[in-house]
């Protein structure tokens, strides 16, 4: 699949592109990426094809929201799909008095979780002015999970049902944005959401992957009933889909557990034998489902960037799906590239 073939966003008015741009990291998390790079990689995705951007006020305390709308700010408006997160304000404050971790040199602005309905709709607007563009496309509530919130997760989660739902919904209602969603990092969060609330779309990170297919039990099905587009991120599971099962690989953002490691090298003895690269294999699975329109990828570097946009196109036989079916690597129901 080429990075810039379009696909419907669910039943929503929109076409994004199959690769979408990831923006957390220009903002700077882990470790500095300057405005040079930051602004070279946009480029690089634009002139690629990709039309889907993806940002939040948390990358980098504002940083990637600044930089996104720097590098978008003369295309043609209506050339591509933005889409930012709300559940989160930022309040200035001097950098000295600010805990970064695990950004770096971000912009001078404290974070503070607020999924009222007045907080959303000033997280909403300040999203606008900080990238200094005149809509956003989709807008997910965002780290309303288990990982992120630990036991205050119920109580933050029904929260967000009350006060951000609300504020999405009249700014969907009104015109101001076109798809309203959630986006965590386990499917099971997402499912309830959608019981619960007429969400178009949902940003599911880690959780779909050449590892893991547990979201086809109830929730990508419900998403396909209900006509709810579902984007991928960190379809890599933080790492071993990309470097393979070697010595420090990491899974889930920790060293990868015997278990994994083993799957992973079972995978790649089937790669081998079809030649065909591990993150090539991980990265156009997740675009196969129907529900799925788009995965995004985030990127340090220039290079990355066009290995990532190479992986997404690089041919795979239909014959190494059905091989890493016929192995139990892969679940039978799995939809794969044709």
């Amino acid at each position: 699949m080429q990075p810039g073939a379009k696909s419907k966003f669910g039943r929503v008015d929109l076409e994004v592109s199959a690769f979408a741009f990831g923006t957390a990291p220009v903002g700077n998390i882990f470790r500095e990426i300057d405005e040079e790079t930051s602004d070279a990689m946009f480029q690089t995705a634009w002139d690629s094809g990709v039309r889907y951007y993806d940002t939040a006020p948390m990358y980098g305390h504002g940083l990637s929201e600044l930089r996104t709308g720097q590098s978008l700010r003369w295309k043609n408006r209506d050339d591509l799909v933005l889409s930012t997160k709300v559940g989160r304000r930022l309040v200035p404050a001097r950098r000295a008095d600010i805990d970064f971790a695990p950004w770096n040199n971000a912009a001078p602005f404290q974070l503070e979780f607020d999924y009222t309905y007045d907080g959303t709709m000033r997280a909403f607007e300040d999203s606008l002015q900080r990238m200094a563009l005149e809509s956003i496309d989709i807008a997910f509530i965002h780290d309303i999970d288990v990982f992120t919130r630990g036991d205050e997760q119920p109580e933050v989660f029904k929260q967000a049902m009350d006060g951000s739902w609300r504020a999405l919904e009249k700014l969907r209602d009104e015109g101001l944005v076109k798809a309203i969603g959630v986006g965590v990092n386990e499917w099971q969060v997402c499912h309830e959401a959608l019981k619960q609330r007429d969400f178009d779309c949902f940003l599911l990170a880690g959780r779909y992957t050449l590892l893991e297919q547990d979201a086809l039990n109830e929730f990508l099905p419900l998403c396909e009933e209900r006509g709810a587009a579902v984007v991928v991120g960190g379809g890599f599971n933080s790492g071993i889909l990309a470097t393979g099962a070697k010595e420090g690989a990491k899974y889930n953002y920790a060293p990868a557990p015997d278990d994994i490691m083993d799957k992973v090298r079972k995978i790649e003895a089937v790669c081998t034998e079809y030649n065909v690269p591990l993150p090539a294999a991980a990265l156009q699975f997740v675009v196969a489902h129907p529900a799925i329109p788009s995965f995004i990828a985030g990127t340090r570097t220039v290079q990355q960037l066009e290995q990532n946009l190479a992986w997404f196109s690089h041919p795979i036989p239909v014959e190494f799906w059905a091989d890493l079916k016929a192995k139990g690597l892969l679940r039978e129901d799995a939809p794969t590239p044709e």
